[in-house]
């Protein structure tokens, strides 16, 4: 399997920009058997240049993450990069997954905080594990033998109390320990996207790709539910059309797309490098934006 700085490498000699895609484990044996036999078989058509599989709430997907991952580049040839979080998790613990990863051929790691498990409200670290990514990116760098993304907020996280700029200044701490490439968290004003890009070259001087995260959305309440837990905003013309649509998520489908194919035009206009979708393992939306954008593999 390649690793990611390597694609990003040849996409960009090349001029093309990289198309990935997100999964996340299935909580039901249907799920799994949907995943396996109609999302990932659909998404291999569009020729992406790479896959990602989630970690779950506080770890919870652990074993699950690296089986799914394993399968999909034993099964699909696809590169696919394994999340991993630093939530309920001792260095130890971390360790051994990574030792586990490694034996798997799992090449690509993305390293996160991750969000507090259910039923708490602020992130704590447990005895003998890290408090922020840096110190997981650290880990991961230790073992050379994988390429690393972090995460970044072009809303700024919704943890940090000092505003947006102050936690953009944190992802210089990621790149001094190792980190190669950013994919941001979802937004819909590409102006926040534009702002946090420029501000990380421009400002901090980080000389790291940045990835923008592009959810084409499926559901009014969905979305709503999604905004809410991770901070990210709704524009106001975004918010009235969703009301006006209301329950009628065939409806609400149709208009991600037409939305979702529009912003990621307007982001690979200001030369973005590549595209990450979350499509939430249903293929159809981005599936369709994608089409619609006449992107080519490399």
């Amino acid at each position: 399997m390649e690793y990611i700085r390597d694609i990003h490498q040849q996409a960009a000699q090349q001029g093309k920009p990289v198309v990935s895609i997100e999964f996340f484990p299935p909580k039901t044996p249907g799920g799994e058997k949907a995943l396996f036999e109609r999302t990932i078989p659909e998404s291999m058509k569009l020729a992406p240049d790479y896959c990602s599989v989630t970690y779950g709430a506080g770890g919870s997907t652990r074993d699950q993450t690296l089986r799914i991952v394993r399968e999909i580049q034993d099964r699909h040839r696809l590169t696919c990069m394994s999340h991993l979080t630093c939530v309920n998790a001792t260095r130890e613990q971390l360790r051994a997954y990574l030792n586990e990863a490694d034996q798997a051929g799992v090449r690509n790691i993305l390293a996160l905080r991750g969000d507090p498990p259910a039923g708490t409200s602020e992130f704590q670290a447990v005895q003998g594990g890290f408090e922020y990514s840096y110190q997981l990116v650290e880990l991961v760098r230790s073992f050379d033998r994988f390429s690393i993304g972090v995460a970044g907020f072009p809303e700024g996280h919704i943890a940090c109390r000092a505003g947006k700029q102050a936690d953009w200044d944190h992802l210089k701490s990621k790149v001094d320990a190792g980190a190669e490439f950013v994919l941001t968290q979802l937004f819909f004003d590409n102006r926040d996207f534009l702002d946090f890009r420029d501000y990380i070259r421009d400002r901090a001087q980080l000389d790291i790709p940045v990835f923008p995260g592009v959810l084409p959305i499926l559901s009014g309440r969905q979305i709503k539910r999604f905004t809410e837990l991770c901070g990210a905003s709704i524009p106001p013309s975004m918010a009235r059309r969703l009301d006006e649509l209301g329950d009628d998520d065939a409806a609400v489908s149709e208009y991600g797309i037409e939305f979702a194919t529009r912003q990621c035009r307007e982001l690979l206009d200001e030369e973005v490098p590549g595209l990450h979708f979350y499509c939430l393992n249903k293929i159809r939306s981005t599936s369709r934006v994608i089409e619609a954008l006449g992107l080519k593999p490399r």
